[in-house]
């Protein structure tokens, strides 16, 4: 069946058939599943009101609609599905042990901290690892993600775990919820003498999205008004019952200050593991796992911390993680040791990349070098085409004009730099979801890993976009770039700070809202009239004040006569004057305006500027 013509060409139509297609996908893309001309295409959505190019990333909406059109059901592929095809083409299964049960050995468990800000996570983890991480950081928040083993003894046997160390604050919950996806245990930290708080409840729900098992951590029971036995009554609420009350949770009372109890936390988190978890892999096969944190480092080149979740990474290895690809030049433990080789939940330092994966990109390891590139660019062109199309915003002929006037839409265009590509992930997360209403959008034109440079300053200038740098600076002339192109370099070392500095521009942008405030009511009791000035209302105010240029409105038994009034004249006896306040007896002049009658009422207002909330 024969779709209409548009432009005198016939364009195929569709049976309901369903298309796949990618995440910012072109209209050349669509025209290629349905066997059409892409310029017929365009054609088509010019009809529907949209001025699309056939290679432009658009958005599903766009797809959808089109598909609509045409008869098509139109699916869009996932990212995760469409890694998951691209790995297959090169023959590669990720997320699978190879080989029978034979080939799995036992792991350790991989443990992420969670909390309510200031319950001491990071304290926590200071006192597991015994290395101080504290006195470097800004605002007591956890700057750099990265990942330790420590060794605790139970039941007379040495046993290994893997702690994943994610940022502190629920502004990192994008993070917090990828990192999620690659632990097996969370142990919820709760402040003794706070108990339960919001942020709490918050990576609560995390954990229980991830569906891994908990351990709570009651902590600063050596704190003044601490009450651990309240802090398992509040949980119960949540689902988590102790197991002293009958329940399946294992609650620990410890002092991470005073390292009270560590070993009884660190044994909780075998138990668990042991007792829900089936935690085994294939230590035999080609490495595969999770990229935790990644940032540029000036000596050394593309730095990221991996946890090899199966498999074995050795030094020499093809690896490609995320859009990032490179053979393994040089390993490093926690404890910046060179090491050969890394097994199942075991983290760590990987140099040899050849550029900056993102926090939470998969990793495995590929035969060869050429098979790595290929799947990296792959990755890459995919990345990009799905930020194209989240940027484009649908622009309708009918309105095209409006928008062109400027104003009609305001954007607010950032750049982030950052230190490492999980602050800056995080960073974006966070800023793209401030919600100060329609008016005003938020863009963010790129992002990346390092220092501030001039290329950051040339885009900004060609798009007035503010520069943001977390813990990073500009570096070699950017400075003065900066300062000669005019454009605005903004530099945080806390992440809070940047995003309230951000909403409170992104509020000034928006058009001022005024709202109407009543400043007075006067009655009229009488009538005088002005060969000069018509008719003068003679007055008593019965309600705040009335003054001299203010608008006013004329109401006759309940019912508004006249709006749009202005109070032209104002007098005492015989004295003119600038306001009357309330129970005083005066003259108002309301200019040309003359039909007045006794027992009406002027009520006069201003408009007010209203702040923004």
């Amino acid at each position: 069946m024969q779709a209409p013509s548009v432009g005198g060409v016939m364009l195929p139509r569709g049976g309901g058939e369903t298309i796949r297609l990618s995440r910012g996908a072109s209209l050349t893309d669509f025209a290629e599943k349905i066997g059409a001309n892409p310029a017929s295409l365009v054609a088509v959505m010019m009809n529907l009101g949209e001025m699309v190019t056939a290679t432009q990333s658009v958005s599903d909406e766009t797809l959808q609609l089109l598909g609509d059109e045409m008869n098509y059901t139109v699916q869009i592929v996932s990212p995760e599905e469409e890694d998951r095809e691209l790995l297959e083409s090169f023959s590669i299964e990720f997320g699978e042990n190879e080989g029978g049960e034979e080939m799995l050995v036992s792991r350790p468990p991989v443990v992420t901290v969670m909390g309510h800000v200031d319950h001491g996570k990071t304290r926590l983890l200071d006192a597991i690892r015994k290395t101080n991480v504290i006195a470097g950081e800004a605002g007591g928040i956890t700057q750099h993600i990265g990942a330790y083993q420590v060794a605790t003894e139970v039941n007379g046997e040495e046993r290994a775990i893997t702690f994943i160390d994610t940022p502190g604050h629920e502004a990192f919950t994008a993070m917090r919820a990828r990192g999620a996806k690659s632990t097996d245990i969370a142990i919820l930290v709760v402040a003794a003498n706070d108990g339960v708080m919001p942020q709490t409840i918050e990576a609560l729900n995390h954990a229980k999205a991830a569906d891994v098992p908990i351990v709570v951590a009651v902590n600063k029971i050596d704190v003044e008004g601490a009450d651990p036995t309240k802090v398992r009554g509040q949980l119960t609420e949540f689902g988590l019952v102790a197991e002293e009350y009958g329940g399946d949770t294992m609650f620990v009372d410890i002092s991470a200050k005073q390292g009270l109890h560590i070993d009884s936390l660190l044994e909780a988190v075998v138990l668990t593991a042991d007792a829900s978890l089936d935690l085994r892999a294939n230590a035999e096969q080609d490495a595969q796992g999770i990229a935790i944190e990644a940032h540029l480092d000036r000596g050394r080149g593309a730095v990221a911390t991996v946890l090899v979740q199966r498999g074995t990474l050795r030094v020499g290895d093809t690896m490609v993680a995320g859009d990032a690809y490179g053979r393994v030049r040089a390993m490093l433990d926690d404890k910046g040791q060179n090491v050969e080789e890394a097994g199942p939940s075991t983290p760590v330092l990987v140099l040899g990349l050849t550029n900056v994966p993102g926090a939470g990109d998969n990793f495995l390891v590929v035969d060869e070098d050429r098979t790595a590139r290929q799947i990296a660019e792959k990755r890459a062109a995919r990345e990009r085409n799905a930020a194209f199309a989240k940027r484009t915003r649908r622009v309708s002929l009918e309105d095209l004009d409006k928008v062109l006037k400027a104003g009609e839409i305001q954007q607010l265009n950032l750049i982030i730099k950052g230190d490492a590509s999980g602050s800056v992930e995080a960073l974006e997360s966070s800023l793209l979801q401030l919600d100060v209403g329609e008016e005003v959008d938020i863009r963010v034109l790129h992002r990346g890993v390092g220092a501030v440079t001039e290329s950051d300053i040339n885009l900004a200038s060609g798009s007035d976009a503010i520069v943001i740098g977390f813990n990073v600076r500009a570096e070699g002339r950017a400075t003065q770039m900066a300062d000669r192109e005019g454009v605005d370099v903004r530099y945080y070392s806390v992440i809070y700070q940047a995003i309230e500095e951000i909403e409170a521009a992104l509020k000034g942008m928006l058009k001022p809202e005024y709202e109407e405030v009543e400043l007075g009511t006067a009655e009229i009791r009488e009538i005088y009239r002005s060969s000069k000035l018509g008719n003068i209302a003679g007055v008593l105010i019965r309600s705040g004040e009335v003054k001299r240029n203010t608008k006013a409105r004329l109401i006759r038994d309940g019912k508004v006569i006249a709006e749009d009034l202005t109070i032209q004249g104002l007098r005492r006896f015989k004295d003119d004057v600038t306001e009357i306040r309330e129970g005083y007896e005066g003259g108002i002049n309301l200019g040309n305006f003359n039909d007045i009658k006794i027992d009406d009422v002027i009520a006069t207002y201003e408009m007010r500027e209203k702040p923004r909330g």
